[in-house]
């Protein structure tokens, strides 16, 4: 019993001693804590003071910031209001100045109108006064002439029509005349067309070359020491150099052009080369025959294919090509030979003949002139002989040798190439001998078209064969552009010579034009 007494006891006590160490330890704590908690609480309310300060402080200086943006947002709005201010006053002032200046055009112009009607008025009283002169003038003529106003203009209605009798009964003779000779014309046609389908272009050529040079000094180098370098060229191709006042240039002369074109492509390569001595220069003159005789190939190749013409032996295309450097009073053969080619084919096509060998033999018809330096005879009798050589047929031998009239024709073809030469070698401005009249004629024709009053100006074309005259409208109405046609052309009729017919054209034309603002 005693035992669990002193045990409960203990316990009590235990308890207590417990409790009460328990409490001391707490009440010490919970005062540390409060100490702590106040500390923080110190140091709070201060960290919250600076807080406070340092937000005050920001605020304060963005609000400064934002007070000085307003306030330079505020002086750019002010200045942009007064540049809109003073470009307001600018514009009103010009709208005033120009209301101003419009009430003075509107015055000048109520003042012009009032002289326009004072002029008006004016003019409808001379009207009136020149009625009146004219019936004076016209009473005046009655009396001189001894004819009423309708007996003058009968008269002269009169004049006019036997005028338009001679002029109608001219024309119906020249249509007799067309009438009879309709073969004639015909053939003319024919001939006309070919010749504007063919339409190759004039080439004339001279017999000199003039080969330019990079320097004055190369001259010197081309005499060489005593004249031993010309000497030289000169006897390797039988062309003369002319060295003269020309500056930068050399001059080369004769009149074959194949030697020419030899002399002109070996100077070119001397120059280039810079070695210029008499063995150098002919080792050169042989490359440059090389070298143009392949050019030669070249053109005899390209002509054969141009023409159209097939089967040709290759020797007689190179003899051909040969044809590119002669000439025939100033008019390239080989040229002048296509030519004769495409003409030939298409008068052929018109009549009905075999165009291949009118267009064979127009193009082979001179090929004698490539040799006849070479060789003796004429050049028609060196072609036939080529052509008999390379196996021609002998309907284009015959044409070879019909074409200058030597033979008697037996075939249309030959007849055909014969008619195609002439019109190559004919044609206006063809051949040099020809070309000076040709050109004196159409400054003859154009120089009496501006001889008459009222021509602006005027060109002669179609060979001329035809003026056309442009009139001042001012000067010439639509009425006395006939009679002014009729005048020239009775003046040409009286004053120059010519074959076939001039036709005169005279155009008036009016123009207005003004300017947008």
């Amino acid at each position: 019993m005693i035992p669990i007494v002193w045990f409960l006891v203990a316990c009590v006590l235990c308890i207590g001693v417990g409790t009460g160490v328990t409490y001391f330890l707490v009440v010490k704590k919970s005062s540390q804590s409060r100490n702590n908690a106040a500390k923080i609480l110190e140091n709070a309310y201060a960290e919250a003071k600076t807080a406070k300060k340092e937000a005050i402080l920001e605020a304060k200086e963005e609000i400064h910031n934002l007070k000085e943006k307003c306030d330079a947002e505020i002086a750019e709005r002010y200045n942009e209001i007064s540049k809109s201010e003073n470009r307001l006053l600018l514009k009103e002032e010009s709208l005033t100045r120009k209301e101003e200046a419009l009430d003075k055009r509107a015055e000048t112009l109520d003042t012009t109108f009032n002289q326009v009607k004072e002029k008006e008025l004016e003019i409808e009283e001379t009207k009136k006064e020149l009625v009146k002169a004219n019936e004076k003038i016209t009473i005046a003529l009655e009396k001189v002439s001894g004819l009423t106003k309708e007996e003058a203009k009968k008269q002269l209605v009169d004049m006019f029509v036997e005028q338009a009798k001679h002029d109608c009964a001219t024309t119906v003779r020249l249509m007799e005349e067309n009438a009879v000779e309709n073969a004639e014309k015909k053939a003319r046609e024919i001939v006309t067309l070919a010749v504007q389908r063919c339409a190759t272009n004039i080439t004339s050529e001279i017999t000199v070359t003039v080969v330019p040079l990079p320097s004055e000094e190369l001259k010197g180098r081309i005499i060489g020491r005593e004249g031993r370098n010309i000497r030289a060229i000169e006897n390797a191709t039988g062309v003369d150099l002319i060295i003269d006042d020309t500056p930068e240039a050399v001059v080369l002369s004769g009149f074959d052009p194949y030697r020419r074109e030899i002399a002109r492509v070996a100077l070119e390569k001397l120059i280039l080369d810079g070695r210029i001595h008499p063995a150098r220069i002919e080792e050169i003159v042989e490359k440059a025959q090389k070298d143009v005789d392949a050019t030669v190939k070249e053109a005899g190749e390209n002509a054969v294919y141009e023409a159209g013409v097939i089967g040709l032996h290759p020797e007689l295309i190179k003899v051909l090509g040969r044809l590119k450097f002669r000439t025939s009073y100033g008019q390239n053969v080989l040229k002048h030979s296509l030519e004769v080619c495409h003409l030939a084919g298409l008068l052929a096509e018109e009549l009905g003949a075999n165009a291949k060998i009118a267009k064979r033999g127009g193009l082979l018809h001179d090929i004698g002139k490539a040799l006849d330096h070479e060789q003796e005879g004429t050049h028609v009798s060196i072609g036939v002989d080529l052509a008999k050589k390379y196996k021609e047929s002998p309907e284009v031998i015959h044409c070879i040798e019909a074409h200058h009239g030597g033979v008697d024709f037996n075939s249309l073809e030959a007849i055909i190439v014969q008619t195609a030469d002439a019109i190559s070698s004919s044609r206006p401005g063809a051949r040099r001998e020809l070309l000076d009249a040709y050109i004196k004629r159409l400054e003859n024709l154009e120089r009496i078209a501006n001889s008459f009053k009222g021509v602006e100006k005027s060109y002669a074309i179609q060979a001329g064969r035809e003026i056309r005259i442009m009139v001042k409208p001012e000067e010439i109405n639509d009425e006395t552009m006939v009679f002014l046609a009729k005048d020239i052309a009775r003046k040409i009729e009286s004053e120059l010579q010519y074959p076939g017919q001039i036709k005169v054209n005279v155009i008036r034309e009016t123009r207005a034009s003004d300017v947008a603002k």
